[in-house]
């Protein structure tokens, strides 16, 4: 059964900020299989990425140090968008998926989960997941967040 199916676009400006998005899990599920998926990954346009990076060494590097960090510029090449995924069940936290795979293939069961999210009882009520979008470096990010619940007897 599908629990959720939402598509969005992020921009540079929703950077360090996070997407809360509630749904409802009924009695009787087994396993919670989520999609997480994201594009573009990396920022292909090699001028705006070095403009981004001399920004952020105005904002982060001291003075001294700041024409040495742009000579070597090259070295935080390609810059990459970084969305990632936790999940909080009725009770509380149930893990978080802090990767940099922008596709990602994820469960949740009594038995076993993916890693960084805990196995357990799937509670019937209201889930949480967030997206932490931690760095959107092109114009914009389009992402996608398919949640199943599948009870013992129906297929994967």
């Amino acid at each position: 059964m599908e629990l959720l199916d939402i598509q969005g676009s992020a921009v540079p400006e929703q950077s360090r900020t996070h997407i809360r998005i509630p749904f409802e899990l009924q009695a009787g599920a087994d396993r919670m299989q989520i999609r997480f998926e994201y594009a573009p990954k990396i920022l292909e346009d090699r001028e705006a990425a070095l403009d981004l990076l001399k920004e952020s060494y105005e904002r982060y590097i001291l003075p001294e140090q700041r024409e040495q960090a742009i000579a070597r510029a090259d070295r935080h090449l390609p810059l990459k968008n970084l969305i990632t995924l936790s999940l909080d069940d009725p009770n509380g936290y149930r893990g978080a998926c802090h990767r940099h795979d922008p596709v990602q293939e994820l469960f949740v069961s009594r038995e076993a989960a993916s890693p960084g999210l805990m196995s357990g009882k799937l509670e019937a009520g209201t889930w949480i997941a967030m997206l932490s979008l931690h760095c959107i470096v092109t114009e914009t990010c389009d992402y996608r967040l398919r949640i199943r619940a599948v009870a013992e007897e129906e297929p994967a």
